[in-house]
């Protein structure tokens, strides 16, 4: 079956929600995706079933059996390869005329220009605790015009963050500064993304494990952050809805039944934000005196 007769039957339900022309500019679109396992993996799954037709794909680990609780790509077959390389099959699995980039070194500060090249969106996949390519990533999003995502799936519930490129910055909505030490920026980091930390009611702390860089996740979180990535995406790109960037954010905690649409007065510079980042902090160098 050729391209357009294939697109135009595989993508034929997401009409009536998207007009065609809307489902065009999905089609010509390119997401990038850094991280292709917990949540970055269902975002590029998500997207390729929403019709997004181009992806730069970056990781450079690979699947374990650890995964299999949560990352959408680990499988008993998949155990041992690369996750870039996984999902990109499966994205073209589920559009064989998808253009699929790899970046099977993960992101670095030399791959970081081609990895955003011809970009229209970004979405953040990468692990919460490496905080220094993460605030290089968004800042040369910022520099290319292009709006940069992230969802992170907290308990059983998730949060989301849009940084326009007119917005506030990634380093002014969190309060980073590169005379921070790193667990202040991962404090930082922690207390923006979670203005309400709906979870911290039922999450058992004695299995978040800082040393190693593990804490507690589950499907249903993952499956939530994607939806409400790929809601953004298909906003952005087809042009539809509202967009609501920093200091706004969207917080949803599935167990406890709450969700709130709020805004995060003067980013990292709000007091309550403050306050919430040195609770962390404490919390971070009890666990980590070193």
């Amino acid at each position: 079956m050729d391209s357009e007769k294939y697109l135009k039957a595989a993508f034929s339900r997401n009409r009536g929600l998207l007009s065609e022309a809307q489902q065009q500019k999905l089609f010509s679109s390119r997401v990038a995706v850094a991280g292709a396992g917990g949540v970055g993996g269902l975002h590029i799954l998500a997207l390729a079933r929403l019709g997004v037709g181009c992806f730069n794909i970056a990781d450079f680990d690979t699947f374990d059996v650890v995964n299999i609780n949560r990352q959408f790509g680990a499988m008993s077959s998949t155990i041992g390869r690369p996750k870039a390389e996984v999902l990109g099959e499966m994205a073209k699995d589920i559009n064989p005329h998808a253009d699929v980039r790899l970046f099977p070194d993960g992101i670095t500060v030399d791959n970081l220009a081609s990895f955003l090249e011809g970009v229209d969106v970004y979405v953040d996949g990468i692990d919460f605790f490496e905080i220094e390519i993460r605030r290089a990533i968004f800042k040369m999003c910022r520099e290319k015009g292009i709006v940069a995502l992230t969802s992170a799936p907290l308990g059983f519930g998730a949060t989301l963050q849009v940084f326009a490129p007119d917005g506030m910055s990634f380093d002014d909505y969190f309060g980073i500064t590169d005379s921070m030490d790193h667990w202040e920026k991962i404090a930082a980091f922690a207390s923006g993304l979670a203005p309400r930390p709906y979870h911290l009611k039922y999450l058992d702390m004695g299995k978040v494990d800082m040393a190693n860089k593990r804490g507690p996740a589950v499907a249903p979180a993952i499956t939530l952050a994607s939806a409400l990535i790929a809601t953004e995406v298909a906003k952005i790109i087809a042009g539809i809805g509202q967009i609501r960037p920093v200091p706004g954010y969207l917080q949803i905690d599935l167990l406890r039944g709450k969700f709130k649409q709020g805004t995060v007065w003067m980013g990292g510079k709000n007091p309550l934000q403050r306050m919430m980042k040195r609770l962390i902090l404490k919390k971070l160098r009890d666990g980590n005196p070193g």
